[in-house]
């Protein structure tokens, strides 16, 4: 992501298409099997909470923690790592993510039928022509003070974006959501994980060591020692780690 606090690929639209479809993957961790598909690692959430919704991050990072190459998540990724993303795409009634990770990695509409994009802006800046929100997909979530185009659905979260009180609104833009998946950039991401409200956390390792001063999965939220377990561990034929970590209770 150009913004350098972008996250990852859009929200469905416009696809990639110069890659091919995700194919099989050895799970290592539990129970190894010698071939699975992404769709069956990645079949339902890694959890459920009845008190507010699952709360998941999926990120691509290199072996060296940058989560973007030259700007941008796509020079890590791969056909594998992408059909991660679609498959916990599929599991998410909401997508949370940051107003520059939109336009740097060019959101669209979700291929999810009634799934709704949050568009994290403290100063209400976003574009209302953009084909995220011409679908009806997008909304915003702002600041109680930010000036937000009329036309747009908003959800206000106090005089910084209060990532709990978040969660408590959504329903004011559809059904009471059971998973949330936040897609960044690094900095809402921290603001997530600062308030512990990360129950699952999956990272793509892609097999390239970038250098440079890209940012990691999360930063600029709290110091916080949040403890999480393994869940599953899979890797590829072209060296990439795709690990799945819960949220340890207690």
């Amino acid at each position: 992501r150009s913004s350098g606090n972008a996250r990852r690929r859009r929200s469905d639209g416009p696809h990639r298409t110069g890659l091919p479809r995700s194919g099989t993957v050895q799970r290592l961790f539990p129970n190894p099997v010698t071939t699975t598909s992404v769709a069956e690692a990645y079949a339902a959430p890694l959890g459920r909470r009845s008190d507010r919704p699952w709360c998941s991050v999926c990120m691509v990072t290199s072996i060296d923690g940058s989560i973007v190459f030259d700007g941008a998540s796509s020079g890590l990724s791969s056909a594998n790592d992408f059909g991660v993303l679609v498959q916990l795409r599929e599991l998410a009634d909401v997508v949370i993510v940051g107003a520059g990770t939109v336009r740097a990695e060019g959101y669209g509409a979700p291929s999810k039928p009634g799934q709704r994009v949050g568009v994290v802006t403290a100063a209400g800046n976003v574009d209302p022509s953009s084909p995220l929100f011409e679908s009806g997909a997008g909304f915003v979530v702002t600041t109680d003070e930010a000036d937000v185009d009329p036309a747009l659905e908003v959800v206000r979260v106090g005089t910084e974006v209060d990532p709990a009180r978040l969660l408590r609104r959504l329903d004011q833009v559809c059904d009471r959501p059971r998973v949330v998946q936040v897609e960044g950039g690094a900095r809402l991401n921290g603001t997530f994980l600062g308030a512990d409200l990360i129950d699952e956390i999956d990272v793509n390792t892609s097999p390239l060591a970038v250098g440079g001063d890209g940012p990691r999965l999360a930063g600029g939220g709290a110091d916080v020692a949040n403890r999480f377990e393994l869940a599953q561990l899979v890797v590829d034929e072209d060296s990439f780690v795709f690990a799945r970590w819960r949220r340890r209770a207690g």
